[in-house]
């Protein structure tokens, strides 16, 4: 089976949380074949470990970590692999895959120019 780990940084303030866990579940209906989880870096309950554990003990195979960050950054290329691998090194059985940050896309340019016109 494969699951997908959307990581997020994580802030001081917990309401924040809630915009994560709302855009995950928004996009959970839009892949019902995957088996679909959230983490933070920092500054939370639902840290990268829990995260993989709740993958794991769905019998997860492979996972892909989509960081959910703008930029690709020190975060998502060196910090969330190394955490990653720290957490799965019990598990050489599981493999896993880096997705890409949010970057540069246009459905992102509309939502900014969306925002510059409310």
């Amino acid at each position: 089976m494969k699951g997908v780990l959307v990581v997020a940084h994580g802030s001081r303030i917990k309401e924040t949380e809630e915009t994560l866990i709302t855009l995950v579940n928004m996009a959970k209906k839009k892949v019902p074949d995957f088996c679909v989880e959230y983490a933070f870096m920092e500054f939370s309950d639902k840290t990268l470990k829990k995260g993989i554990a709740s993958l794991l003990a769905q019998n997860v195979s492979e996972i892909k970590v989509v960081p959910y960050f703008l930029f690709t950054g020190v975060h998502p290329q060196q910090d969330i692999p190394k955490m990653i691998h720290e957490c799965l090194i019990h598990h050489p059985e599981i493999k896993v895959e880096m997705g890409k940050s949010l970057g540069t896309d246009w459905r992102l340019a509309e939502i900014l120019a969306d925002r510059i016109m409310e």
